[in-house]
């Protein structure tokens, strides 16, 4: 296959809704472009996109896929994306190393959420979008509603350079106003006959024109100067315009297509190459040294890793982007985290699970290797002299927890072996063991994530594994003083065990100082402060110890195994199991024996002597609560302000944002499990939320009563 230079590539992503038909519009783009001889569809399974089993079962794509096509001499690098939010690592991903994308529309659905929310991403990658109004031969297709709802949502930047003369069923001609010319199209579609723009569409296709060029025009003082002179611009003139415009997303321009029979496809093709960006005028990802990044072919070679796949029979497949030079088979690359060495044994050309082997590829080009070791995404590959790492992909984050467990325990070490070569996959999957839960949480994007999860498991990993709810991270807290004393005596023979520990002990507030007098059995006695230890607690919070022992009562050589009996008790607090905090602790006497004292018989007594006075100090259970702001559009706000006082929420405030209304709350994790699900219902698929830790609160006693009574269950069945 011929090597492409660099002002010859074009690299772009196919993002939207799904349904949108982004698969069906990638099969009719490499037919266009001779990569294939026959268009396969979705419903047959036989797409060169949508080719794992899993997405065989699904019916729509789970992953994105690298393809490319050649046009006017230009060669197109495609990656196809799923539709499903759940999946949206692999749009950001992809708009990380394209230089433009094309965004599908159902225009007999007009612009949905999914539409919303990938376009979103383009405007955080700051990449230039194309508008494709695509399925014009559906019924009920309104174009000029959908544009307009598309400039409702972004604006007067939405310019039309297509649009359809006879949509729905029996839709063959689109009229261009930027070639100002009709293109009429077969029933089975294909090339199309170029004709002059009808007499009864002159009117429009001329307002249509001069709005064009003068968006065009606006993206530079030169061309402006012109259009001011001439009072209109060439073709050529306006192709520089609109180039410009889309780079600085000031200009995104709609395309129309019925991609399933092949009608507008080439036109659209056309486009791309002659006015989308090439790497070398791209928003490119930065180099994160700040080092000026040589592209031509014969600099220093620099590769990025951007996605891995494991197929079968094959093993993993490594996707990366040249940024610098050019890679060449067998050639030996430094990992830029690493400062390892990596050969490049081969270089393919990827359309879909096709791969046609290549020599070497240039600056700005898209290939795929294998059989690399120790690589992964967002690693940077560069030879020595080069030095350059580039900036990572921020893949989302999560949206949804869950607890996996393996129904077999033998089973469990598997798990996450098989968990992490999903990850590798698809990084948005992250997977923590909690010591403190004792769970394995999951933290995904959805439930339809964490369905794909469960259809690995089962089909290819053959491992049978269930999910739970993730437990909720309490913390158990006193709200008074308590005094309790324990004597821990065993006598068994030989040397016995003997401690006796009398303590009080308090809430410990930033800031109060210890006291010095407590009431003590109706009378007011003074303690007084020998010396303090100040613990930082490492699941937040502070235990304040104070030793207030007097006259050689407890050998300050037991000291440390009575604090020791109380830190286990904080780690499992008294009332849940729950971590504890927040408590200021005087041991203040006890009683030794000569011979049967020890660290352990203290250790007992200390922790003992602790939960006899928690539980007599007001103690309360505290729960995580974050704060959460959530994006609706008007007309739902008052069914999810209705939903979050549900969920214990407290309303902090409200506002605009980008369009939306925007509710301010504070709310306790416990009440926020499956969220994601409850919004996308509510809102049909268009809220937004994010959440962050805000602090530790006392849950309320209903509350509390509830979680006594299902630890005090739980303990019972152990």
């Amino acid at each position: 296959m011929k090597v492409y230079k660099t002002d010859q590539i074009r690299n772009i992503a196919l993002i939207g809704n799904a349904g949108s038909g982004k698969t069906t519009l990638a099969e009719a783009m490499l037919f266009e472009g001779g990569v294939i001889n026959r268009r396969g569809e979705v419903t047959s399974k036989n797409t060169v996109s949508d080719y794992q089993p899993i997405e065989h079962d699904y019916g729509n794509s789970v992953f994105s896929s690298v393809l490319y096509t050649e046009c006017n001499d230009k060669k197109i690098n495609i990656i196809d994306t799923p539709g499903m939010d759940d999946f949206r690592g692999s749009v950001i991903s992809a708009l990380h190393v394209v230089g433009s994308a094309v965004v599908t529309v159902n225009t007999p659905h007009g612009i949905e959420a999914g539409t919303e929310a990938v376009c979103r991403y383009t405007e955080q990658a700051g990449k230039p979008m194309i508008l494709l109004m695509n399925q014009l031969d559906h019924e009920n297709v309104n174009f000029d509603q959908t544009v307009d709802q598309a400039k409702s949502i972004f604006g007067n930047k939405v310019t039309v350079v297509q649009y359809p003369v006879n949509s729905g069923p029996g839709f063959d001609s689109i009229i261009d106003v930027l070639k100002m010319k009709l293109y009429k199209y077969p029933a089975d579609g294909g090339k199309p006959e170029i004709l002059d723009i009808p007499e009864d569409e002159k009117d429009r296709a001329d307002e249509l024109h001069n709005e064009l060029v003068e968006m065009a025009a606006e993206n530079d003082e030169a061309l402006m100067e012109l259009y001011f002179d001439k009072g209109s611009l060439s073709e050529d003139e306006m192709r520089q315009g609109i180039k410009l415009g889309m780079i600085d997303r000031s200009l995104f321009p709609v395309f129309c297509a019925d991609s399933k029979h092949n009608k507008g496809v080439g036109r659209l093709m056309e486009f791309i190459s002659n006015i989308t960006p090439s790497p070398a005028e791209a928003v490119e990802v930065p180099e994160i040294n700040g080092k000026v990044v040589d592209k031509s072919e014969k600099a220093a070679t620099s590769i990025i890793v951007f996605k891995t796949t494991i197929e079968q029979h094959v093993g993993e497949i490594t996707y990366f982007k040249v940024m610098s030079g050019t890679v060449k088979e067998g050639q030996d690359l430094i990992i830029a985290k690493t400062g390892n060495k990596e050969r490049i044994s081969q270089i393919f050309v990827s359309a879909g699970k096709t791969r046609t082997k290549v020599s070497e590829m240039i600056a700005g080009d898209i290939g795929a290797t294998v059989k690399m070791k120790d690589v992964n995404v967002n690693n940077t590959l560069s030879e020595k002299t080069a030095g350059y790492k580039f900036a990572e992909i921020k893949f989302p984050s999560s949206r949804h927890t869950v607890a996996l467990k393996a129904v077999n325990e033998s089973d469990e070490e598997k798990v996450g072996e098989m968990f992490q070569k999903l990850h590798d996959e698809d990084p948005t999957y992250i997977v923590e063991y909690s010591k403190e839960l004792k769970q394995m949480l999951v933290h995904c994007q959805g439930e339809y994530h964490i369905n794909t999860l469960k259809w690995y498991y089962t089909n290819v990993f053959k491992i049978d594994i269930e999910f739970k709810d993730p437990k909720i991270p309490y913390r158990e807290t006193i709200t008074k003083s308590a005094q309790a004393d324990y004597r821990h005596k065993k006598q068994s023979g030989g040397s016995g065990q003997f401690g006796e520990v009398h303590m009080i002990i308090e809430p410990y507030v930033e800031g109060v100082p210890e006291k010095n007098m407590f009431n003590m059995n109706g009378k007011e006695q003074k303690i007084s402060v020998r010396n303090t230890e100040e613990h930082q607690l490492d699941w937040g919070g502070k235990l304040i110890f104070h030793n207030c022992i007097v006259g050689g009562s407890i050998d300050a050589r037991f000291l440390p195994a009575i604090l020791k009996g109380i830190m286990e008790k904080m780690n499992e607090g008294p009332l849940t199991g729950s971590y504890a905090r927040d408590i200021r602790v005087y041991v203040y006497d006890g009683k030794m024996h000569p011979v049967d004292s020890n660290e352990i018989s203290f250790k007992l007594a200390g922790r003992n002597a602790f939960s006899m006075a928690f539980k007599n100090a007001g103690p309360k259970i505290l729960e995580p609560v974050y704060d959460l702001e959530v994006l609706v559009q008007s007309d739902r706000m008052g069914d999810v302000m209705s939903d979050l006082q549900g969920r214990r929420a407290l309303i902090m405030g409200m506002g605009s944002e980008k369009g939306y209304e925007k509710i301010s709350a504070k709310v306790p994790l416990k009440e926020m499990n499956k969220y994601i699900t409850s919004l996308s219902s509510l809102t049909q698929g268009r809220g937004i939320f994010s959440m962050k830790f805000d602090k530790y609160e006392k849950v309320p006693q209903e509350v509390q009563d509830e979680l006594l009574a299902a630890y005090a269950a739980e303990q019972e069945e152990e």
